[in-house]
């Protein structure tokens, strides 16, 4: 859910790195807002073409899902360190004032 908070090179750059299937087997388990948050960042013809993988995936096992989803945050994390993309501030930091 911390994606959401990422503006949308930083999302770009995840697309280009995540395999699409994984990409569709972590996105068919995620809200909507999710969802559309990753697709806005695609162009029209590939989400569109990413919408209909989801919809001919069919039923998946929730632990598929979720190792879609793990795999999606270690590219995610490779970026970071490599300093492509930053999570600085979107992943809930608390401050002491």
């Amino acid at each position: 859910e911390d994606i959401l908070l990422l503006n949308a090179n930083a999302v770009k750059e995840i697309l280009t790195k995540v395999d699409r299937k994984i990409l569709t087997a972590a996105l068919k388990g995620t809200s909507e807002q999710l969802k559309n948050h990753m697709l806005q960042a695609m162009s029209q013809r590939g989400a569109d073409m990413l919408r209909e993988d989801m919809e001919a995936l069919g039923p998946i096992k929730i632990r598929e899902v979720e190792a879609a989803q793990q795999q999606i945050i270690a590219v995610i994390r490779q970026l970071e360190s490599e300093g492509t993309i930053s999570l600085k501030g979107a992943v809930g930091e608390q401050y002491v004032l």
